[in-house]
């Protein structure tokens, strides 16, 4: 899971917030190479946020299509980075891409999760545990008139 990835790992060495909002600003600028280094920087934060929030067979089990689905969210999220962001009080504060991110992307996994397993349980509810329900013949065996109890077995013979 997540090996075509690996090699991103230690491509990138950590940068501080002002070389990262540069980039952002080169990747808003229509630089598309500084976009894709931008989203390339974050994928290993979306792989950790996924095995974070899942469950680990969940993240076996459903990782790569999470993690292919949630590079198109960064793609977005680099567009709707705003550089003069400003506090309630009306302060420039600067925040990591990281920072801006993190909420949609563990929204996004719980939400892929849900869809995914709700599906699932729809599946095997149609499928009664592994069989074909309208190929099966139901008998309905109908209690025995005359059940007698066991002191008067005489009276089956």
């Amino acid at each position: 899971m997540f090996e075509t990835y690996r090699h991103l790992r230690h491509k990138y060495s950590k940068i501080s917030l002002y070389q990262e909002r540069r980039l952002i600003k080169q990747a808003q600028g229509r630089s598309k190479a500084k976009k894709n280094e931008l989203v390339e920087r974050h994928v290993w934060f979306v792989i950790f946020r996924i095995n974070k929030i899942a469950f680990p067979a969940y993240s076996a089990r459903f990782g790569d299509e999470i993690l292919s689905q949630a590079i198109y969210i960064l793609y977005d999220k680099v567009k709707t980075y705003d550089l003069r962001y400003k506090d309630k009080y009306g302060n420039t504060k600067p925040v990591r891409f990281c920072s801006y991110i993190w909420k949609r992307i563990d929204g996004f996994i719980i939400d892929y999760l849900k869809k995914e397993l709700k599906k699932e349980r729809q599946e095997q509810s149609l499928d009664w545990g592994g069989s074909d329900y309208r190929n099966d013949v139901f008998i309905y065996e109908e209690p025995h008139k005359y059940r007698h109890k066991k002191s008067d077995n005489f009276l089956l013979t």
